[in-house]
Order: structure tokens, then C-alpha cells, then sequence
């Protein structure tokens, strides 16, 4: 076996398969997308337990309530016990403490993500120790964000298309 093979079997049980770790994937929600849907259920493969985190502002009054969004994203994933979902205001790095994330989780649709996302994440690191684990959205999803589907809303269109099955908002 090869150094690369001992190194790869030495570091797949931390992250790989049931999952050691707690992840944490922070956001507003504001609606939860498709997209959302496929990075919890990638991370599900990287970590033991992953805490959707429903971020807020009280200062900015959001599409839906947080209550709302919580409550739905409660009830989308009932069946599944390695989820759970929270909300909060405040750093995101406060709550990865308080909650014993081993990892932030942040999907990227694109570069313009990525390049915010990359300064956020060694902020992060710097002020906590924790990393931030970077999962490319499928090319088929990338063109759905929430902003857009807030718009499609506000003019009337279907929006279902865009969120996952199941998520209900009342």
C-alpha cells in the first residue's frame, strides 16, 4: 500500500461513512431550497449529526418568520434523527462553540460564493479553531437561490419546483 493509500484509510474514519463529527450548517433559509436539501443530505455522509442553523437578524425583517422556518425544516427532516435544526442570532462561531461543532458546512453555487465564503470561513478558523468544509452545489441546482425564489413568490409564480419535496410552509 502506498503512502497516499495509509494516509487516505487513516483519515476516512473521522469523516466518512456513519460520521464521527457534528457539522454545522448555518443560514437564513429564507425560503430552504432544493439546493439547501442536497447539502444536508451530502453532509449526512460526512458527519454523525448536522444542525441546520436558522440565522436571523432582528434588526431585518425576513420572507418568513424564523419561527416558521424552523417549524418546517422541523418537520421536513422528523424522520431523520442525525438532523436538527435550531435557530439563532449572533456569530455563527459562538453557536459552532456552544453546540461542539467539529465543522462549519457551507455550499457554493459559484465563484463569487466561494470567494466570500473563503474569508468568512478563515475568520472563522482564526477565532475558533474550527474549519469550514466547502461542498460545490450541483451544477443542476446552482442556479436556484433563495433570493430568487423570494422573487418568483412576490410575482406570483409556482415556486414549489424549487423547494424540496415534502417542506411545507404555512
Amino acid at each position: 500500500m502506498d503512502n497516499n493509500a495509509k494516509e487516505s484509510k487513516h483519515i476516512t474514519p473521522s469523516l466518512m461513512g456513519e460520521g464521527r463529527g457534528r457539522g454545522l450548517f448555518p443560514g437564513s433559509f429564507d425560503p430552504f431550497t432544493l439546493g439547501h436539501a442536497d447539502i444536508v443530505e451530502r453532509s449526512l455522509r460526512l458527519f454523525g449529526e448536522v444542525i441546520v442553523a436558522v440565522g436571523y437578524n432582528e434588526r431585518k425583517a425576513g420572507w418568513l418568520p424564523v419561527e416558521e422556518r424552523v417549524r418546517a425544516l422541523t418537520e421536513l427532516y422528523r424522520d431523520e434523527p442525525r438532523v436538527r435544526v435550531v435557530s439563532y442570532s449572533g456569530l455563527t462561531i459562538e453557536l459552532a462553540g456552544q453546540l461542539g461543532a467539529t465543522a462549519i458546512i457551507r455550499g457554493v453555487r459559484n465563484s463569487q460564493d466561494f470567494l466570500y465564503e473563503e474569508q468568512q470561513a478563515e475568520v472563522n478558523r482564526r477565532l475558533s479553531g474550527v474549519d469550514t468544509i466547502f461542498l460545490p452545489t450541483r451544477p443542476e441546482l446552482a442556479c436556484i437561490s433563495s433570493s430568487m425564489v423570494r422573487e418568483l413568490a412576490h410575482f406570483g409564480r409556482d415556486i414549489v419546483p424549487f423547494l424540496p419535496q415534502g417542506l411545507r410552509y404555512r
